[in-house]
């Protein structure tokens, strides 16, 4: 019995926020799907906003300018919210 060996990419390749959720691709073709209220700045943004991303850390970042909001992919894995969210 053989095992392929499954070779990790966490790196963002697409982000897209709808009115609820926070959908992040990664580069090894994973999906990533977070409730948007979690990060109360992406929440609060507007569309356009929340559409200016941009890859930080050698991709295993994303931050948005115009909302100064920064999340990380490995906080995203582990289901971290913002602390602000529990307010």
């Amino acid at each position: 019995m053989g095992s392929e060996a499954t070779t990790r990419d966490d790196r963002a390749q697409a982000v897209r926020c709808t009115k609820e959720r926070l959908v992040v691709g990664l580069v090894d073709g994973r999906r990533l799907s977070v409730p948007l209220r979690w990060y109360p700045r992406l929440h609060a943004g507007t569309p356009a906003q929340r559409n200016h991303w941009e890859p930080c850390a050698a991709g295993r970042g994303i931050h948005w300018p115009d909302l100064d909001e920064d999340l990380s992919i490995e906080g995203l894995l582990a289901g971290r919210k913002d602390p602000a969210s529990q307010m």
